[in-house]
């Protein structure tokens, strides 16, 4: 491992320059899912430059690039492409100015999940490996994936034939920036995330003038007392020792301080571990929805639940030898994670199509800032945050180098 290291951080030190260029234009020019056509356009072209051989437009903005080096197993290494519709408040000399078109309306577009970061590892993966090919044998299967964040991106590259067009992997790797100390790496067997479902409550009143509320049914009252009351799902209904959350992020309704709008709008997520949790959590949400129109004297509310990304789980033997590797090379900086995280990602989609899979985390941000945040007990921002700024150079050089050691452990020439 000692002289695989070595030979990664040669890698790393030749096209460090390269990589640091492609992550702060790609931070620059953000884009949001089945939008990113800049983004693809530009990470395909490295990966031709490389020698990979490229498809692009495989489930409408996504790429596979693949390496055949010898016999072996096929690997699928997968980074997402997509952006959120949000302002940047980092203040870095890079932050991103963009808009796009989101729901109808130009909207700031920001990297705060990371997925730049992905983009920046994936690449720099894909050099490593070639520079060190005489030490694997098999195909590498490149995917960059379009709209994870909640567009069903993995999904649509399923449909197009990921799996049949081109060489179905034996395993998958991916890994996820958070806002822990760089230099770690986190890792678990089983169930990694939460599963994902979009909600969308729309509450149907009687408008009217602000200043004679009795001759109206007032949506935003119900839309009011429903976000309030859903907690007691999570409270009451549903079993203390598990994981649920729901979260309403949206509201919209009115135009005018002093008008009654005819009818408010909720958006928002439902987040779980296991099945029955997640069945409890809908009934309840849509039953106190019921509740609250019917005790405003209003019509039944229309509520959509959209299933969303399923629980990524890792397989057990795959996570066992890969968290191996990862502890080898860390030691105490690869932490065991004990339970799931509560976010959620679609990469679930390409394990329910059958590859088992070894996903894992890095963080991002400097070790000092985090102590002195937690000696002035200050939050620090995560992801999603508009102010999300993992610190580019060691957290792209411990992804690439952790996704590296994982899979010429297991392309190992027998």
């Amino acid at each position: 491992m000692a002289t695989q290291r070595a030979a990664i951080t040669r890698s790393l030190d030749t096209q460090y320059s390269r990589l640091d260029a492609l992550y702060k234009d790609i931070h620059t020019h953000p884009e949001l899912g089945f939008q990113e056509t800049r983004t693809a356009a530009k990470l395909a072209a490295e990966m031709r430059a490389l020698g990979y051989d490229v498809t692009e437009k495989v489930g409408r903005t996504g790429i596979v690039a693949i390496y055949k080096n010898g016999p072996g197993p096929t690997i699928m290494v997968r980074t997402d492409l997509d952006a959120l519709p949000m302002p940047e408040k980092t203040g870095l000399p890079y932050a991103s100015k963009a808009t796009q078109i989101w729901r109808g309306k130009e909207t700031p577009v920001m990297h705060a999940c990371g997925h730049d970061i992905h983009m920046a590892v994936w690449a720099a993966v894909a050099k490593i490996m070639l520079d060190m090919k005489d030490q694997w044998s098999g195909t590498l299967v490149f995917v960059g994936q379009p709209a994870e964040e909640g567009g069903g991106g993995a999904k649509a590259m399923v449909a197009d034939g990921l799996f049949t067009r081109f060489p179905k992997p034996d395993y998958g790797f991916a890994l996820h920036v958070g806002p822990g100390p760089y230099g770690y790496v986190s890792y678990k067997p089983g169930v990694w995330n939460s599963t994902s479902d979009g909600l969308e409550i729309n509450f149907i009143g009687k408008g009217g003038h602000g200043s004679r509320p009795h001759v109206t049914i007032d949506p935003i009252m119900m839309a009011g007392r429903f976000i309030v009351d859903v907690q007691s799902v999570i409270s009451r209904e549903k079993d203390a020792a598990r994981f649920g959350v729901v979260t309403i992020g949206a509201v919209q309704a009115g135009s005018a301080g002093n008008i009654i709008p005819d009818t408010a709008l909720l958006r928002g997520t439902i987040r779980s571990h296991d099945d029955a949790t997640r069945a409890r959590m809908i009934d309840g949400v849509e039953r106190t929805a019921k509740a609250v129109a019917m005790m405003a004297g209003a019509p039944p509310p229309e509520i959509k639940i959209t299933a969303g990304a399923k629980a990524v789980f890792n397989d057990e033997k795959l996570a066992a030898r890969s968290g191996a590797v990862l502890k080898a090379a860390y030691g105490d900086k690869a932490r065991l994670m004990r339970e799931p995280g509560s976010a959620s990602e679609d990469y679930s989609e390409f394990v329910i199509a059958g590859v088992p899979s070894f996903y894992f985390g890095i963080g991002g941000l400097d070790p000092k800032d985090l102590a002195q945040a937690a000696k002035d007990k200050k939050p620090v921002p995560g992801n999603h945050s508009p102010e999300f700024a993992p610190v580019p150079e060691p957290t792209i050089r411990t992804g690439a180098e952790a996704m590296s050691l994982v899979l010429l452990d297991v392309l190992q020439k027998k």
